[in-house]
């Protein structure tokens, strides 16, 4: 498993409502802070795909 780069949470956002995302180290997943979808992380790279998404 790869690491996430940290600085990138500067330049991500949710691609529904465009909000910043928070880093869920221990799942491994960005989760947005204001409609809650969870994106996967593969490999090190965030898959900021909608149909990829997780809705808590």
């Amino acid at each position: 498993m790869k690491k996430f780069d940290k600085k990138l949470l500067d330049i991500l956002a949710c691609p529904v409502c465009k909000a910043d995302v928070k880093y869920d180290e221990r799942n491994q997943k960005l989760v947005c802070k204001k409609c809650k979808r969870v994106y996967p992380i593969k490999d090190g790279i965030p898959i900021m795909l909608v149909e990829e998404a997780e809705v808590k």
